[in-house]
């Protein structure tokens, strides 16, 4: 065992394979190498799950680099650059051009089949009943995930200020958990689209199952083919695979697809803006990871341009709210209950790509709770004419009664 730092927790430590991996590491320290050794499995942690590992490691410190000894360290490493390659290549990652940046060669729909379409048993491992793959909200820290994500859907449709008989557009609407619970509980007659073949084929079962077939409806169809006239729309966890490009697109079509006075809610992961923009568009290692293997076609904008987007669209900002800590605490969740099924996990999708998610899910969740990842839910109303929004004056109608589940 040899110590990384002061203070060490000596239940947590890090182990390789062999020589040949910190070789590699040496010739090649990149996050993709380090990523691609845990992935495969020449790097493992032990003592815990990865968000409690990470947790460890933030509270030691950093190692003083000043304070080791660097002809020994060069003596010592100098051998190990000679070990004999040991580079793991990873099985899974998106086969075209993962950035999606190229317009022309956009496919929206593989890069949301590439994501979603690993399996519905994957994702029932470590969501909510509902199914719902976006920021819980916990009106108490203690909440369980699933009253949060109860309370998150409870919200949004407060937001929208469903009311009976009203048409609903979901856009992204995933396994259908916010079109059913509109319908069920607002008395909304909802439609949802959305890329995933795994999502569309669980959601038209869950209507089925729950007898909603006369007020809800799901369709395997693009946001930008959708036609009609709704009273509210809601897009959640969905703008981030618009690109940032295409936003402009994206608001101009959900303004078209809005009656006049109707309610847009836009729930969405942003990234803190800097003040170089070459900077913030550029493509970082974490970036292009993601891309490649969770996410390819995803890109995320600072909140400022977001709004920017939908004023220029036509719309007009009602309201704008930041749930940065309930995504922090939502996908520690998600990291942990993969971790706890492990076994399960790598049945249904293999090694690889079970240590790549959990990776990810702790990453997303350390990011929310100390980095640059920022969620905003954005409440905006269309005015094809002039006079009053028909909003309330206040946020009372958001809290006036009882959370599901609270007393």
């Amino acid at each position: 065992m040899i110590p990384m730092g002061p203070n060490v927790d000596p239940r947590f430590f890090i182990s390789l394979r062999g020589p040949g991996v910190l070789g590699t590491l040496l010739r090649n320290p990149s996050l993709e190498t380090l990523l691609t050794h845990y992935a495969s499995g020449d790097i493992d942690f032990h003592g815990g799950d990865l968000m409690a590992f990470g947790e460890v490691a933030r509270k030691s410190g950093r190692l003083r680099t000043r304070e080791l000894d660097k002809g020994l360290l060069l003596r010592e490493a100098a051998s190990l650059l000679f070990a004999p390659k040991d580079k793991a290549d990873l099985e899974h990652g998106f086969k075209d051009d993962e950035t999606g940046l190229n317009n022309a060669r956009r496919d929206n729909k593989s890069f949301i089949q590439f994501h979603y379409d690993v399996s519905n048993e994957f994702y029932q491992l470590f969501l909510d009943p509902e199914m719902q793959y976006s920021c819980a909200y916990f009106t108490d820290w203690e909440n369980t995930l699933e009253q949060a994500q109860q309370n998150k859907l409870e919200m949004i449709c407060r937001k929208l200020r469903l009311a009976p008989g009203e048409k609903m557009l979901d856009i992204g609407c995933g396994w259908g958990g916010l079109i059913c619970y509109a319908a069920k509980n607002f008395g909304v007659h909802a439609h949802g689209v959305t890329l995933s073949q795994t999502q569309h084929d669980f959601a038209q079962a869950k209507i089925k199952r729950l007898g909603l077939e006369d007020r809800v409806t799901v369709e395997l169809k693009d946001y930008t083919l959708v036609d009609g006239t709704y009273d509210k729309i809601s897009s959640v966890g969905m703008f981030e695979h618009v690109g940032i490009a295409n936003l402009p697109t994206y608001s101009r079509k959900v303004f078209d697809l809005l009656r006049d006075r109707g309610i847009f809610l836009n729930h969405g992961i942003t990234r803190k803006a800097k003040s170089d923009k070459r900077d913030f568009n550029k493509i970082t290692p974490e970036k292009r990871l993601i891309l490649k293997y969770i996410f390819p076609g995803s890109e995320l904008d600072h909140v400022g341009h977001v709004q920017e987007c939908m004023e220029a669209g036509g719309f007009e900002i009602a309201d704008v709210e930041g749930w940065r800590w309930h995504y922090g605490l939502t996908s520690r969740y998600w990291c942990e209950r993969l971790s706890a099924r492990q076994d399960e996990a790598i049945a249904l999708v293999g090694r690889e790509r079970y240590r790549m998610w959990v990776a990810y899910l702790a990453a997303v969740s350390f990011n929310f709770a100390d980095g640059p990842l920022r969620l905003y839910q954005i409440v905006a109303t269309k005015h094809g004419a002039k006079g009053s929004s028909g909003m309330p004056p206040t946020r009372r109608h958001l809290y006036d009664k009882p959370f599901p589940g609270e007393q």
